[in-house]
């Protein structure tokens, strides 16, 4: 078998191959196109999303390449001109992509990249662009929702071990800590992207001692800055509790080191962590604070705070890096324009009997808009490429589907999502550092309305196209069937 290295050009679905080289014996592997990336639906019914996933999407543009073992193998295949191998020997990315920045809110319908070049290079890549992006989007949106949902308590990622592998488990860490956790369990994480790489012990090292208050003091005397104890192997209050305040009191209380902390891994926690809280308050132990786990998502953690449960911090893990109750991001990547020889584009669009599946054609543009004295995002436009929004003056929106629906917008500001990432192969965006991205975040969250961050019912954001390429889909809707009437 051969040893797979971590060039990953090769990871890519079989078609995009095929359609290359069919592109490459038809004479047209240069026509230029445009492609977008976009998602139909939020996850969990939500009322947002959050793009993530472009860091590694930049990195795989900068490495593509295949080498000769890469030729041999799809010689062996027996469908590939020699003509095509050639060019695939000497391949490079030429052409330039748009993206809105890792960490920004994002909704359905709006391209979060857009790639423009000869058409074998733009589809080629199609695999390996959703897959990153779909992924780090899911968690990074599904982390948004739980961190939300703890108010201020800090929030743990815990799910490698339940992740689908191990790029899973590190870009997954990666995206929930863009989407707020504080930390992960995942210690490759941390060495490869920093993110904080935390944790204590597990019930295995409590029955590897002779009793509980052994492991419990052995502990804190190897870690007596970092004591968190799991206090439900055997009995949470009746030996548990008891046991991690005799081993607190004896060997940090001495040290004058107050804070520390017990973990509750199963059991009725919001009984047991009132329960806990007041024995540790009793027992002079008020800097003591209390961690839970064990199967936790945006719900739960929303229902125990509202039971009063006693938790300074969460860790979540399966619910969190797996996205549970809704796994799948759905991003795809739709041909929406080609380049005449002459320079002008021409849009393509796709017709589906399946309303939610017709495409928005044409080189395009997104601009959020936000009043000027809230800060808060009102409406998002999609407009053509050559389009420029003034928001010196007020500008009219309408629901694309319910086009009856308009509201006027005054006292705004306008500005573009998209950033230019490649201009003619070469990378031009400099790279934002991860605490950047999850600094940005936070401020796109807290720039929307609490109607838009609802759970359950959110508000229906605004994404808006303008008339102008309200105009050009609807046109093409419409030649479309009249041709079909006509047949």
């Amino acid at each position: 078998m051969k040893d797979i290295k971590r060039n990953l050009t090769m990871l890519c679905d079989f078609y995009e191959l095929t359609m290359a080289n069919g592109y490459h014996n038809c004479g047209i592997k240069d026509k230029i196109v445009y492609f977008d990336v976009f998602y139909r639906d939020n996850p969990d019914n939500g009322g947002y999303a959050i793009a993530a996933g472009l860091e590694q999407v930049v990195e795989y543009i900068n490495d593509l390449r295949f080498d000769g073992d890469d030729i041999a193998f799809l010689r062996s295949k027996g469908c590939f001109s020699e003509e095509f191998l050639e060019y695939l020997s000497n391949f490079k990315f030429t052409g330039d992509i748009w993206a809105i920045p890792e960490g920004t809110v994002v909704f359905p319908g709006e391209p979060l990249m857009i790639v423009r070049a000869p058409v074998i290079e733009a589809q080629f890549i199609e695999t390996y662009v959703l897959m990153m992006i779909n992924h780090q989007s899911l968690i990074a949106t599904k982390a948004s929702r739980i961190t939300r949902a703890a108010k201020g308590r800090a929030v743990s990622e815990f799910g490698s071990r339940r992740a689908q592998g191990a790029d899973a488990a590190i870009l997954g860490a990666r995206a929930a800590y863009i989407g707020g956790c504080g930390s992960t369990a995942c210690t490759i994480a941390d060495e490869v992207h920093g993110v904080p790489a935390t944790g204590t012990m597990a019930h295995a090292w409590v029955q590897m001692f002779d009793t509980e208050y052994e492991a419990f003091k052995t502990y804190c005397e190897i870690y007596p800055n970092n004591a968190t104890l799991l206090v439900d192997t055997y009995n949470v209050l009746e030996s548990g509790v008891p046991n991690a305040i005799k081993a607190f009191k004896e060997v940090l209380l001495p040290k004058g080191i107050t804070k520390c902390g017990v973990r509750l891994d199963s059991g009725d926690v919001t009984y047991l962590t009132k329960k806990i809280r007041k024995m540790l308050d009793d027992a002079g132990l008020t800097e003591c604070r209390i961690v839970v786990s064990n199967s936790m998502d945006e719900y739960i953690i929303r229902e125990l705070i509202r039971q009063g449960a006693e938790i300074d911090a969460f860790g979540v893990g399966e619910r969190l890096i797996t996205s549970k109750s809704d796994p799948v991001f759905g991003g795809v990547y739709k041909v929406c324009a080609i380049e005449e020889a002459d320079g002008s584009i021409r849009p393509k669009i796709k017709i589906s009997e399946n309303v939610g599946k017709i495409t928005t054609p044409h080189f395009k543009k997104i601009y959020r808009l936000r009043g000027r004295e809230t800060g808060k995002a009102e409406a998002d436009l999609i407009c053509v490429w050559d389009e420029v929004v003034d928001d010196s003056k007020p500008i009219e929106i309408f629901d694309p589907e319910y086009t009856w629906k308009r509201k006027v917008i005054e006292n705004y500001t306008a500005t573009e999502l998209l950033v230019p990432v490649f201009k003619n192969g070469e990378q031009v965006y400099e790279l934002p550092t991860l605490d950047e991205i999850r600094n940005h975040c936070h401020e796109e969250i807290e720039g929307m309305w609490d109607e838009v961050r609802r759970f359950s019912n959110p508000h229906n954001y605004y994404v808006d196209l303008s008339q102008k390429l309200w105009d050009i889909k609807h046109s093409m809707i419409a030649e479309y069937r009249n041709k079909k009437a006509k047949n």
